[in-house]
C-alpha cells in the first residue's frame, strides 16, 4: 500500500497541509467503519513499530499497540530503562539502529527537540506520541470526534479551558487546518506561547479564527465543543498547588456547559482529575463525548500508521 503520506514523519501538524490532514481524518473514518463491520484490514502485515516511552501512558501506548496488531503488524514497547538512551547513548545512534529494525518509530518524551533529532537520523517515519510542546496524535482523534458529532469541522467553534499547554497547541494547529474557530480561556501566565500563535497564523485557513481570553464564560458562549485538560501535566507536579490556585476558575462544570450552544459536547484528553478541571456531572453527562474521544485514539492512530508506514 502506498499513500500520499508514505514515509512522512508525524511530529507536528505544522508539517501538514489541510488536504493531508483531511486525508488522515478520512482514513480514520474508513478504518473505524471497517472495524465496526468486522472487515479485516491487515495493511501492515510483517511490519514493526518501535515505541519509545520516556513518559507514562495509558491511551497512547495501548492504542498504538492495538492499532499495529489490528493492522497485522507488531508494536514493541520500549521504556527508557529498556534502551541504552537511559545510559547515555546519543539519540542519533538509537535512531539509526531502531530504524534498521523497524518500519516506524513512536516516541513519547519531554523534549520536542529530541523527537526532531530522532527523525533527522531515522530512515523510518517518526511519530510524536507527546512532547512538552505538542500532542498531535491526540488532536487527530479529537477532530475525528467532532466530525462524528457534527458531520463537518468547518465553522465549528471549540473552546479550550485551562493551561495553554501541548494539547491546546495541537488543537490550535488542527483547528487552523480544519477551518474551525478556537477560543482559549487561560489565566494570565498560562497563555499559549508566542511561537504557537505565530504557527497558527501561518497555518490558518478560511473559516479559522483564534481568540485568547481570560473569562471562561466568554469562551463558552456559543461554543460547539468545550474542551479541557489536567492543570498539572507530567513533569509539573511540583507546581500543582500554584496551578490549582491560578486555574480554579476555569473548571468545566454544568453551569459553563449551559452557556454553550444547545447540544454542545464536552471533551477531555484524559487522564482527568475529576472535581478539578472538570466535574463528574459533565464527565458522565449526556453531552460528554470523552470516552468516544478516547476510543478514537485507536482509529486515529491506525490512520497515521497506515498512511506513514
Amino acid at each position: 500500500m502506498s499513500t500520499p503520506l508514505t514515509g512522512k514523519d508525524y511530529i507536528s501538524l505544522t508539517d501538514y497541509s489541510p488536504s493531508e490532514f483531511q486525508y488522515l481524518l478520512d482514513l480514520a473514518v474508513e478504518l473505524k467503519d471497517k472495524q465496526k463491520k468486522g472487515i479485516p484490514h491487515t495493511l501492515l502485515q510483517g511490519k514493526t513499530l518501535a515505541m519509545i516511552f520516556q513518559k507514562a501512558s495509558t491511551r497512547t501506548r495501548v492504542s498504538f499497540e492495538v492499532a499495529m496488531y489490528h493492522l497485522g503488524g507488531l508494536g514493541m514497547f520500549l521504556s527508557a530503562n529498556d534502551l541504552q538512551i537511559g545510559r547515555g547513548e546519543p539519540i542519533q545512534d538509537t535512531a539509526r539502529v531502531l530504524a534498521s529494525y523497524s518500519e516506524g518509530i513512536l516516541i513519547r518524551t519531554y523534549s520536542h527537540q529530541e523527537v526532531q533529532e530522532l527523525a533527522k537520523y531515522s530512515k523510518s517515519p517518526v511519530i510524536n506520541g507527546l512532547t512538552d510542546d505538542e500532542h498531535p496524535t491526540q488532536a487527530l482523534a479529537d477532530m475525528l470526534t467532532v466530525y462524528e458529532e457534527y458531520g463537518s469541522l468547518k465553522g465549528k467553534r471549540l473552546a479550550f479551558f485551562g493551561d495553554g499547554n501541548n494539547v491546546a497547541v495541537s488543537l490550535m494547529h488542527a483547528c487552523a487546518l480544519a477551518g474551525m474557530e478556537i477560543v482559549l480561556a487561560c489565566p494570565e501566565g498560562y497563555h499559549p506561547s508566542g511561537k504557537a500563535i505565530g504557527e497558527y497564523e501561518k497555518m490558518k485557513q478560511p473559516g479559522s479564527s483564534l481568540a485568547i481570553v481570560e473569562d471562561p464564560k466568554a469562551a463558552a458562549d456559543g461554543a460547539d465543543v468545550l474542551y479541557t485538560d489536567v492543570w498539572a501535566s507530567m513533569g509539573q507536579e511540583k507546581e500543582s498547588q500554584k496551578r490549582l490556585e491560578a486555574l480554579k476558575g476555569y473548571q468545566v462544570d454544568e453551569a459553563l456547559l449551559k452557556l454553550a450552544k444547545p447540544g454542545a459536547i464536552a471533551m477531555h484528553c484524559l487522564p482527568a482529575h475529576r472535581g478539578e478541571e472538570i466535574t463528574d456531572g459533565v464527565m458522565e453527562g449526556a453531552q460528554s463525548r470523552i470516552f468516544q474521544e478516547a476510543e478514537n485514539r485507536l482509529h486515529a492512530h491506525k490512520a497515521i500508521l497506515a498512511a506513514l508506514l
